[in-house]
């Protein structure tokens, strides 16, 4: 499994989504017929540390991070708690070694808005954490429609 797999899984199966590289990082993003600028994440392909975000040990050979947001109310029942946003260049207070392989954990940075992420996914974690994408392709369409509402009352 890459991350390359994991993009191509979304683009093919996500109707609406565009893929974008930027920031250190590939996104996919709904935004169908591109009424936004950006769209909304869904999901996104980390390759390497970021000023900000260096915890997960991204410059290891190979060694790649899938993110995704979710509801708080699944965040909770896999977590049981949604913690404090850290400091600028710091990581959220959770017991996690976010640097483990293949394993669903919170976002070290953005665990505090719903994200969750896997280092390394095996094929047997990508199947278990569809359902989770594809949650976040579900909520990512909520919120791309409220924007479009918000567009069209200014």
């Amino acid at each position: 499994m890459t991350a390359d797999d994991i993009l191509k899984y979304c683009l093919d199966c996500m109707d609406g989504t565009v893929l974008t590289e930027s920031w250190g990082e590939k996104g996919i993003f709904y935004n169908p017929r591109n009424r936004l600028k950006r769209g909304v994440y869904v999901l996104t392909a980390k390759e390497k540390d970021g000023e900000n975000d260096r915890s997960s040990r991204l410059d290891r050979e190979d060694v790649f991070r899938i993110n995704f947001g979710v509801r708080k109310s699944t965040f909770l029942k896999l977590f049981g708690t949604v913690p404090p946003r850290a400091c600028k260049g710091g990581v959220v207070n959770m017991d996690f070694d976010f640097s483990a392989l293949d394993l669903l954990m919170p976002h070290p940075v953005y665990a505090w808005m719903g994200w969750l992420c896997v280092l390394n996914p095996s094929d047997s974690t990508f199947e278990k954490i569809k359902p989770l994408i594809r949650e976040a392709y579900g909520y990512a369409q909520e919120k791309f429609e409220e924007r479009v509402k918000r567009n069209l009352t200014k």
